[in-house]
């Protein structure tokens, strides 16, 4: 399968009273008994009808309404997870009806956890919190298509109490996103049990957009510059404003589609569009798989906080548990864990100082062992299976960032063995191609005051030397380099 395609063009046509214990913002009320041992007070009324009304996650598609796939992250980021929650939140709500304002379930249906002791629920109040509290730019992935544009907070409000020995969770929208939301008029028709499998917020996100056009066979055409807060999931800043296309290619975009097109019930392809030098714009081809290559999905199950619990509990916080998790996947974690936890049994040779740094220093090898161990499962299962691909498009991921790594410093060498002036020539050189590609100007003034090898610049003169030397396609491995 071809990932990538690339066509060039001449111009850019760039289309509560109080909030879950600690809420500043008057117009957001969550509440939430503080431990949960009674009920908050509520009418035995009410309470009756909730203990009666049990709901449920029924088999039918979630229609997600297109203003909703292009999230714009404003402040906060938004991870997987809670991603993940909202659109089982969502569901829920739609089986309730819109003649509902609030909207309640057990919380078992929205996360699967261990026992929901205090520890555990500050972790779900965490999130509530920030689904309550993010807000986002609701926007239609085509321009014009959802007909209005918006910003609110995913939620409006969310509540837990416990109610007869089981926590319930309530929640609401915001007043003017109702409707549209319960009775969406555009949508994208979304299967939770294959969104259940994606373990990447940018696979994720574009798998949603992407289904919403599968039946077009393409998505809109959009600035690369508009696809990244909406697939990365983090808001816009001058970090990420100095991003380069490459970069963004590299470490979102590739392994996005590569696991989309291994693990769900499309596959597609990268078109990129260029304003003169550079890329400017971006679009997805999308082709349905035939029937026989479809995964094989569990049935629908609520969102799994058990590992990132456990987590919290070895004195591992929350955001650093959810991003090893995103990167190296679950069960290499898990793994990662049963590490830790022998690590701190032991205390030998002496206790861990920094639980999270040593924690980190595993991932790598424990994603490689797990890797290893499920490739040889699925292979002498079915080589072709959904599972086995996945596993492929991985490995083949990682193998290419490994000797991408390994290319760039043998530039490096290279760089290192040439006179200082050639090294010297190279600079200015360097420098007038920044000028040209309009870098940022602490870029360039780094370049004059430390040279090519300061850790801002030397990437940009590794590309610049490499492409002059190597040629255009001197990072790009062929499979035999990749062996």
């Amino acid at each position: 399968m071809r990932l990538f395609r690339s066509e060039k063009r001449s111009g850019v046509d760039i289309p509560q009273v109080r909030r879950l214990f600690s809420s500043s913002d008057p117009t957001v009320e969550c509440r939430m008994d503080p431990q949960l041992d009674t009920p908050a007070p509520s009418s035995p009324r009410r309470r009756s009808k909730a203990s009666n009304t049990v709901a449920t996650i029924s088999t039918r598609p979630l229609l997600k309404p297109v203003n909703t796939l292009g999230w714009t992250p404003k402040e906060k980021k938004i991870t997987i997870l809670a991603r993940k929650s909202w659109n089982v939140l969502l569901h829920l709500a739609q089986d309730q009806g819109l003649d509902k304002e609030v909207f309640s379930t057990t919380l078992s249906q929205v996360v699967r956890s261990i026992d929901y002791g205090s520890n555990d629920l500050e972790l779900i109040k965490k999130h509530l919190r920030g689904m309550v509290s993010t807000t986002v730019e609701w926007q239609s992935p085509t321009s014009g298509e959802g007909g209005y544009w918006t910003v609110c907070g995913l939620l409006s409000h969310a509540k837990l109490t416990k109610v007869r020995g089981e926590i319930w969770v309530e929640w609401s929208y915001a007043v003017n996103m109702r409707q549209e939301l319960l009775e969406p008029r555009v949508f994208a028709r979304l299967q939770l049990p294959i969104l259940s499998q994606l373990r990447t917020h940018a696979g994720l996100a574009l798998y949603e957009i992407c289904t919403r056009y599968k039946d077009i066979g393409r998505t809109a055409r959009q600035s690369w510059h508009w696809w990244r807060p909406v697939l990365t999931g983090r808001p816009d800043n001058e970090k990420t404003a100095r991003m380069e296309y490459r970069v963004f290619k590299r470490d979102c975009l590739r392994l996005a589609i590569a696991e989309i097109s291994a693990v769900t019930d499309i596959e597609i392809e990268l078109v990129e569009y260029k304003a003169g030098r550079f890329i400017s714009d971006l679009q997805f081809l999308i082709r349905p798989k035939a029937q026989q290559d479809l995964p094989v999905v569990a049935s629908t199950r609520p969102v799994d906080l058990v590992t990132i619990q456990r987590a919290v509990r070895l004195g591992i916080e929350s955001d650093r548990a959810e991003s090893l998790m995103e990167e190296f996947g679950e069960a290499a974690l898990v793994a990662g864990l049963d590490a830790l936890e022998r690590r701190m049994a032991s205390g030998f040779p002496e206790p861990l100082r920094d639980l999270y740094r040593y924690l980190k220093s595993l991932m790598p090898g424990e994603a490689k062992r797990v890797q290893s161990e499920q490739a040889v499962q699925a292979s002498k299962a079915d080589p072709q299976s959904p599972v086995s691909r996945a596993l492929q498009a991985t490995r083949h991921a990682k193998w290419t960032e490994q000797w991408l790594r390994e290319r760039r410093n043998q530039v490096i060498e290279e760089l290192q063995r040439l006179s200082p002036e050639a090294q010297n020539d190279l600079e200015v050189a360097l420098l007038e191609d920044m000028e040209r590609r309009n870098v940022h100007p602490s870029i360039r003034k780094r370049l004059q005051t430390s040279g090519w090898e300061h850790q801002i610049v030397v990437q940009d003169m590794v590309r610049y030397y490499a492409q002059a030397t190597h040629g255009p396609q001197w990072d790009q491995p062929s499979d035999r380099e990749l062996l």
